[in-house]
């Protein structure tokens, strides 16, 4: 099983979404479950097949949120001094000639938008293990670039 990693409040997301699907959420499909079998006959019942693939969602989405937090490992801030990119690194790169800063945090937490990138994107991948002066070239969806680590926080 891959690790997923998580900030604490990503975590403390997800363990709360989890919680309330397990209690109102189970609980509201089972009302809509014995209200629609309340009006009879289920076969031709649209609001019986309607609570049951909401049933069917919420159960999905409670494995599916079950599964990350199986495998979870808490992205620690990375502490001053570190020499090497890894993930919970703020770095500041230099790509076609322009800095830019990116926080590396698992999937689950990536927000290109506000400079979080995930640990699998491309970029992510090529800064992990980097120090700073090194650089990398790297393969992404609009083209090849080179990136080069000016400093790790």
């Amino acid at each position: 099983m891959d690790t997923t990693y998580l900030t604490q409040d990503k975590y403390d997301e997800l363990v709360k979404e989890l919680e309330e699907l397990k209690t109102e959420g189970r609980h509201e499909v089972a009302e809509r479950l014995k209200h629609a079998k309340e009006l009879g006959d289920l076969s031709e019942n649209s609001e019986y097949q309607e609570a049951r693939e909401q049933q069917s969602r919420i159960e999905q989405k409670i494995n599916q949120l079950e599964d990350i937090l199986r495998s979870v490992s808490i992205i620690k801030k990375s502490s001053t001094g570190d020499t090497l990119v890894k993930i919970g690194s703020r770095v500041t790169v230099e790509k076609d000639k322009q800095s830019a800063v990116y926080t590396i945090v698992g999937s689950q937490d990536a927000d290109p938008a506000l400079g979080k990138i995930s640990n699998e994107s491309p970029i992510g991948k090529s800064l992990l293990g980097l120090s700073v002066g090194a650089s990398a070239h790297v393969v992404t969806p609009k083209g090849d670039t080179v990136i080069k680590v000016l400093h790790i926080e």
